[in-house]
């Protein structure tokens, strides 16, 4: 009996490792989050003959669906031939060919392409044939690249749960292995690591279900193409999906390895009796006899210890796996220093289960009557948990943002801020619960374990009667006793720790959702290096708050952004000036002004100009301007839909000194 649980645990640690070796295997180096590099023709080019294609070029590879490219005409019309492909073979571009016989005018190009971290992105831009034109784009033709609203936030509560899930599996299996094994037969410990499993089974499924969907910006309804999972099991995350699939079946052996290995009661050593001792060697074989004892108990345990420690390697490998099916298709794997931030990230999602599913585990073993030593041993695996997840959370942070000013200017450095204070929160009632901890150590009665009470066998024929009356009086008395058996363990320190606990639980909860929102949320190195148009405002840029002012078609717009890049030359500080004729949909006349503080021209190095429509996804549109004197450009932007519009000005006054004043403007 004994060979064959070897034999079954050295077969699952060699499956683990390998779908672990081909998790790892296809991770490479990229950029994380994919950027439009180029465009052909360019962004607000006018050409004076149709192109046969458009074809455009990202800083890294990018998959496409049937959809990823589409070109509509001045009246909303599709003019593309659809089934976009990878230029001459290159993963980092996307090409479509246009129809023949196109008429002059202004086109936009809509795109939308997962990026090689499994994020989507998308944008558009214009491009004219012989002259600009007014262009009518319809605002359902650029529907589609923007998320459905329910698929969005049911992908995302899939992935909170999964990550939830992961934890409660791993958590609660290391606290039965390391802290307390006799947890394995307590049924609570048991729907514990069922619902784990459960969910995390559930979640994945949902995910890769929702997947496309989510992708594409179509409705719940496409969850059921089969199609559109088939396109998504070719891309990184579902390969990493469907690797995690395969993983909980190993899983289910692994749990089922755990409670019946360590949910059977420890073989008793042989009593020994033996007869009157004499008086001059009864001393001496008390000792013989108390060490033989000794002996006979620990080859008693040797076999659940070595269960312990073969299901402690299977469960460590399990969990690696696990974890990888999420580094290694989210920011880890791509970026940089990919080599270390794959271990790391592995590190840090296995630190996060022990703490966070350990503190479920404790909650149940407290209702469970668990002494001080057990809560002791949890208490040491926590503190070391807590010191792994800020070393690794403190190089993740570092290599996701870049910089401080990505802290507070960016989405990602914002939620970064949010996990971390929560963080600090469960840190501060870890601290509460250690004090009450100490308390029950010095508290003999309280501290020893609970003994489990064994519920009498119901007797004879009343227990197989079939009069009614009979049976829900021997039901009562069951939930009596079971009721009965989960105060036991509930004495007044231990009610208290327990709440302390609670409280830690809940704030964990909000932790996994902002990590949700963080693995959404491009880098915030990656924010900062986009150019041009960043649709989030700058750090400590208040024209961003500012209401959208009102324009009428035909009118002249003027809006005024203050700048400041923190920089000591005299053009690092003043007003940019916008000014837009006529104010609405098609073809715009910009001018851009800048002066400085004292209210005259300044000319700095750098300047773009560029305008988003964030709720329709479109955009950055970049603006080519054209320099008319000192601190003074013109140029022409293409506004194809009415909406809340958001113009950003990206200022370089120095080599170092940057800033992105952002204020909105209403089209129509």
């Amino acid at each position: 009996m004994e060979k064959a649980s070897r034999r079954r645990i050295a077969g699952l640690l060699g499956v683990l490792g390998a779908v672990l070796a081909l998790m790892l295997a296809g991770a490479g180096p990229a950029a994380a989050h994919a950027t439009l590099e180029s465009t052909d023709p360019h962004q607000n080019a006018v050409v004076a003959a149709a192109p046969q294609a458009v074809t455009l070029t990202f800083s890294e590879s990018v998959s496409l669906s049937d959809d990823s490219v589409r070109v509509l005409d001045p009246a909303g019309k599709a003019v593309d031939t659809g089934n976009p492909g990878h230029a001459d073979g290159k993963a980092n571009t996307a090409r479509v060919g246009l129809n023949s016989g196109l008429a002059n005018g202004t086109y936009t190009v809509a795109w939308r392409a997962v990026s090689e971290d499994s994020h989507p992105i998308g944008g558009a831009f214009t491009f004219s044939i012989g002259a600009p034109s007014d262009t009518s784009v319809s605002a359902t033709a650029l529907q589609g690249a923007k998320a459905d609203g329910l698929v969005a936030a049911l992908y995302g509560t899939g992935r909170t749960v999964a990550y939830a899930a992961f934890a409660l599996l791993a958590g609660v299996a290391a606290f039965i292995l390391i802290c307390w094994p006799d947890g394995a037969a307590r049924r609570r410990m048991q729907r514990l690591l069922m619902t784990g499993w459960t969910a995390l089974l559930t979640s994945t499924v949902a995910v890769l279900m929702l997947r496309g969907p989510y992708e594409r910006g179509s409705g719940i309804g496409k969850a059921f193409d089969l199609s559109l999972v088939r396109a998504t099991l070719d891309e990184r995350i579902g390969t990493a999906l469907a690797a995690r699939l395969l993983l909980l079946a190993a899983g289910g052996v692994f749990l089922s390895l755990l409670v019946g290995q360590l949910g059977q009661p420890a073989r008793p050593a042989a009593a020994r009796t033996g007869g009157d001792a004499d008086s001059g060697t009864g001393t001496a074989e008390a000792a013989e006899e108390a060490e033989l004892r000794e002996l006979e108990q620990r080859a008693a345990e040797r076999p659940q210890r070595e269960a312990r420690l073969g299901l402690g390697v299977a469960g460590l490998v399990l969990s690696i796996a696990l974890a990888a099916t999420w580094v290694g298709a989210d920011h880890a794997s791509v970026g940089i220093q990919v080599w270390l931030s794959l271990p790391l990230g592995m590190l840090h999602l296995i630190a996060m289960a022990l703490w966070l599913g350990g503190l479920a585990a404790l909650l149940a073993g407290l209702r469970e009557g668990v002494g001080a030593q057990v809560v002791d041993r949890f208490s040491k695996i926590a503190f070391g948990s807590v010191a792994v997840l800020v070393a690794t959370g403190v190089y993740q942070s570092w290599r996701g943002l870049g910089s401080w000013g990505a802290l507070t200017g960016t989405e990602y450095g914002r939620l970064l801020l949010v996990k971390t204070g929560c963080v600090v929160v469960m840190l501060g009632v870890a601290w509460v619960s250690r004090s009450w901890l100490a308390r029950l150590r010095s508290a003999p009665a309280e501290a020893a374990e609970v003994e489990r009470a064994e519920a009498p066998e119901p007797v004879g024929v009343a227990a197989h009667s079939e009069d009614p009356v009979r049976r829900a009086q021997l039901a009562r008395q069951q939930a009596a006793r079971e009721s009965a058996g989960r105060e036991r363990g509930l004495t007044p320190t231990r009610a208290v720790l327990r709440r302390s606990v609670l409280v830690e639980a809940l704030v964990a909860v909000a932790v996994l959702v902002v990590t949700t929102m963080l693995t959404n949320s491009p880098p915030g190195r990656v924010a900062s290096e986009v150019k041009a148009g960043a649709a989030a405002p700058a750090a400590g840029s208040s024209a961003a708050d500012a209401p959208a002012p009102q324009t009428e078609p035909g009118r002249t717009l003027e809006l005024r952004l203050p700048y400041d890049t923190k920089g000591r030359t005299p053009n690092a500080k003043g007003t940019a000036t916008v000014t837009l004729n006529p104010a609405r949909t098609g073809s715009n006349e910009v001018h851009l002004a800048l002066d400085g503080a004292d209210g005259q021209p300044v000319d700095v190095p750098e300047v773009q100009l560029a305008f988003t429509l964030p709720d329709r996804d479109l955009g950055p549109l970049p603006v080519a301007l054209t320099p008319e004197g000192t601190g003074r450009w013109n140029g022409t932007a293409q506004l194809p839909l009415a909406g809340n519009w958001v113009v950003s000005v990206q200022i370089r006054s120095s080599d170092i000194d940057q800033t992105t004043p952002t204020q909105q403007l209403k089209i129509g």
